[in-house]
């Protein structure tokens, strides 16, 4: 492939990635091993009851590798009848008396373990899979998907007997306690930016507590969640706790949300369909938990470390080909240090390795498809049409694939399509502000409320500026810091409910009060 010259420097140092990815404490002394660019697919099936199904209708479709265009192979396509087969093992893996009902929360918590185990074991084969199939940088892959995927579900498999009711000191002669109980049949319905860790941040609590787990993966991106599949069972899972259905949100998709035998039904992806599933799944009043869209405000202010601040909000947007619900899309820059922040971080920019995912040079891949492809391109031309300043890149950066070239806009108004709509691309829009008080009303002007960030040395102005944003995160002085034990998710149109932490577990409990007359109470 012949990448267009939109970068000028060379191999990109992995100690300068550590510095943008700090959560995942990524370093220089951590080998990666050569990756297979020509990765064996395995698994290409349905998988219900711990066996591997044809869909029912004998339909497949392609998925595709977005570096090159082409089909990698033919996936089973899951549909209604397909989600019926899978609910139905489900509600048998959870009715009373089975294995999975009976079976000691501390040996769900080993079940846990052991699939941790195993996708450690094979995180370079996953770390590749996943490459071919979304084409995010295998140096990210490997480095910080695959170990917050294992610490994620290491993470949950501590809470699998910590999750507990109470006794409550009712009036009366009485014994009140409480029993948290698993919902019941969980439909999961996964995102394609995050194939592997989406399906670890779903697994995780479901499986902890108790839930058996329908889930419904990414058209675009099948293989490694079904390739997980197989380590689910390898790990011990009883048959029908979990059941995978690739196939298309309008049908598989829809067939969960509106099913009238799933409890609950989790959800990560776009506000415009988390709607759509809010409204399918009032049908039984089920559980709904919704991680969604969002235009995230990234406040550098002027007394802020300057170099940093350039790389840290580079980092914010363009990370993972800037495809993050959360990315930091509204760069906000005091108007002391605009001009200077608007030139370094166009420098970076330029800079920027885009180029065949499988290099361990690469920085910035390919989009995940073609249609994500002209969407953004498509927002690129709004950003030129409604007048914003084209600082940097804005166009096609490779011959072949679903590349696009890093692109910084400048003089961005806030009534702007590109400051108003969620891009999930590399396009970063810098807005300029005068005072605090001016960018809290710009930053909370927006249907989302996912994330925002705050750069200063002030500590008086990052908590006063972190209470006031209506945001479900925010980062001071530094972004896209996860941990498993600490809760994510969103205000407003970014959806409701919370992943990750002892918060996450709560959408997959319900909570019994069991009342018993006693002849006595006493202290």
């Amino acid at each position: 492939m012949m990448l267009r010259s939109v970068v000028s420097s060379k191999l990109p140092q992995i100690s300068r990635l550590s510095l943008r990815v700090p959560a995942i404490q990524y370093s220089a002394a951590a080998s990666i091993p050569a990756p297979n660019t020509q990765p064996e697919v395995h698994f290409n099936k349905i998988f219900i009851n711990n066996e591997w199904h044809d869909a029912v209708s004998k339909k497949t479709f392609p998925t595709v590798n977005p570096s090159t265009a082409e089909v990698i192979c033919q996936v089973a396509e899951g549909d209604k009848a397909d989600v019926d087969k899978a609910v139905n093992a489900a509600k048998q893996a959870f009715r009373l008396g089975s294995p999975w009902r009976r079976m000691d929360a501390s040996h769900r918590g080993l079940l846990l373990n052991r699939l941790a185990d195993l996708i450690e074991r094979d995180s370079a084969y996953l770390a590749t899979l996943e490459t071919l199939d979304n084409g995010k940088p295998y140096t990210i892959s490997y480095s910080v998907d695959l170990p917050l995927v294992v610490k994620c579900l290491r993470y949950y498999a501590g809470w699998a007997d910590k999750n507990h009711g109470k006794t409550i000191p009712i009036d009366g002669d009485y014994f009140c306690y409480t029993r948290h109980e698993p919902v019941g049949v969980c439909g999961q319905i996964i995102p394609w930016n995050f194939p592997l860790l989406m399906q670890a941040w779903k697994l995780g609590p479901a499986l902890a507590t108790g839930n058996t787990v329908v889930m419904k993966v990414a058209e675009q991106t099948p293989l490694t969640a079904l390739y997980v599949a197989s380590l689910i069972k390898e790990a011990g899972f009883p048959e029908g706790v979990v059941n995978i259905v690739p196939g298309y949100g309008h049908t598989a998709g829809a067939a969960i949300s509106s099913h009238m035998d799933i409890d609950k039904v989790a959800f990560t992806g776009s506000t415009e369909v988390g709607q759509l599933i809010q409204q399918a799944a009032s049908r039984n009043l089920k559980k709904v938990t919704l991680e969604l869209g969002g235009k995230s405000p990234n406040i550098i202010l002027s007394d802020a470390n300057l170099e940093d601040a350039v790389e840290q909000a580079h980092f914010a947007l363009f990370f993972n080909q800037g495809q993050c619900c959360c990315a930091g899309s509204r760069t906000y820059v005091q108007e002391d240090v605009y001009n200077e922040f608007v030139e370094r971080s166009v420098e970076r920019a330029k800079k920027r390795v885009v180029g065949d995912p499988f290099s361990l040079q690469t920085e910035q891949g390919p989009q995940v498809d073609e249609d994500q492809f002209k969407k953004v391109l498509g927002y690129i031309n709004a950003g030129k049409r409604d007048g914003a300043k084209l600082m940097c890149g804005g166009g096609v950066a490779a011959d072949r694939g679903y590349f696009i070239q890093p692109t910084i806009f400048g003089e961005v108004k806030d009534n702007m399509t590109i400051a108003r709509e969620e891009i999930f691309g590399p396009v970063m829009q810098i807005l300029k502000f005068k005072t605090l008080e001016e960018v809290i009303e710009r930053g909370n002007d927006t249907q989302y409320g996912l994330a925002a960030a705050v750069f200063t040395r002030d500590i008086d102005k990052a908590h006063y500026i972190s209470a006031a944003l209506r945001a479900g995160t925010v980062w001071i002085n530094c972004y896209d810091v996860f941990g498993a034990q600490a809760p994510f998710g969103g205000y407003k149109a970014s959806g409701n409910g919370r992943e990750f932490g002892e918060y996450g577990l709560e959408a997959y409990t319900e909570v019994k009060t069991v009342t018993i007359k006693v002849p006595q109470k006493n202290s």
